[in-house]
């Protein structure tokens, strides 16, 4: 996956080497040197939300003589930066008045193109998963038991190819090891504290940071028992003393929360902002790792036996799962 921040004016920026996958440069593709949307053409609009100021889109992407490549673009209107505000509206000569009634003016603003960004996310090549990813689905409520989910649930994840690589070169700092915000080394009670790709990292109100485990095979909350409090505790206390020294935000101005289902299935811990309406902070998704420690310190299999509710949209594989085994 790759990140860059775009101005719709053509001018010819670097991309930020804010990866997924821990690539740097400038706008090139992995596979070679041209521009990673080279040829881009429009397929569908998989999804827009007119208040979040983003679009999804499905394209292939052609150049260099290669086969045509399946592409998903996300744009995301950049965020307000605050010591830009007064100098854009008090010297700004793009400034049009729409409309004037009263007490009350809509003026239509242009900024400058270094205020006018665009977040550009690239997934290329896309398979049929990513692209089902973004499309818009209906949804739907799961009550997973601890029996679905040794019976439904766990044998469709050990089914299905989900490549966590850039996890591990995370972990092993062969990607993105720049962006390192913490480290606890230990192997089986260790993580690596690194901003989430989603984050921009240019104001401290949308923080979002992921704490990576470093032990394998703990796949998501399921797995977790009483063995894993000193690894949940040291992400819990020494994320939040890391967060504050780097970006002095205190814990009690942090969500910090596991997702079930979660996106990708090796163990890992969100941290963002208090008031950050950050995505997958709904009841249905997000555990609160202070709540999850204390269950397990009452019982060590909590979550190997508690039926947990999640959503799912209708493509989703999981959920044909559940239907055939007459479970919703």
């Amino acid at each position: 996956m790759l990140l860059m921040t775009m101005a719709p004016t053509g001018d010819k920026r670097k991309r930020e080497d804010d990866t997924e996958n821990g690539d740097s440069g400038d706008a090139k593709s992995s596979a070679g040197t041209q521009h990673p949307l080279s040829g881009f053409r429009l397929q569908t609009v998989l999804r827009e939300s007119a208040r979040d100021k983003t679009i999804f889109l499905h394209g292939q992407v052609t150049g260099d003589g290669q086969d045509a490549e399946d592409a998903v673009v996300i744009l995301e209107r950049a965020p307000f930066h605050v010591d830009t505000i007064s100098p854009l509206l008090a010297n700004s000569p793009e400034l049009k008045l729409q409309l004037k009634n009263d007490i009350y003016s809509v003026y239509q603003l242009t900024p400058p193109p270094e205020l006018n960004e665009v977040k550009t996310t690239i997934i290329r090549p896309a398979t049929d998963k990513h692209i089902k990813k973004y499309l818009r689905q209906e949804i739907y409520l799961v009550q997973e038991t601890g029996e679905d989910y040794k019976n439904i649930t766990l044998p469709f994840i050990e089914s299905q190819s989900f490549s966590i690589q850039w996890v591990y070169n995370i972990l092993e700092k062969k990607a993105e090891a720049d962006r390192i915000v913490y480290e606890n080394p230990d192997p089986e009670h260790g993580f690596i504290l690194i901003p989430d790709f989603k984050w921009n990292q240019k104001q401290v109100e949308d923080l979002y940071l992921i704490a990576i485990c470093n032990p394998r095979g703990i796949k998501s909350l399921r797995d977790l028992t009483a063995d894993h409090l000193p690894l949940l505790k040291n992400i819990l206390h020494e994320g939040q003393e890391a967060i504050l020294k780097r970006y002095s935000i205190p814990g009690n101005q942090l969500r910090i929360y596991l997702h079930y289902q979660p996106s990708y299935y090796h163990l890992h811990v969100h941290f963002t902002a208090l008031g950050h309406d950050a995505p997958g902070i709904t009841v249905e998704r997000a555990h609160l790792l202070c709540d999850v420690i204390q269950n397990l310190e009452m019982d060590s299999r909590y979550y190997a036996g508690r039926t947990l509710t999640y959503a799912l949209r209708a493509d989703e594989a999981l959920l044909k799962q559940f239907k055939e085994a007459g479970k919703c």
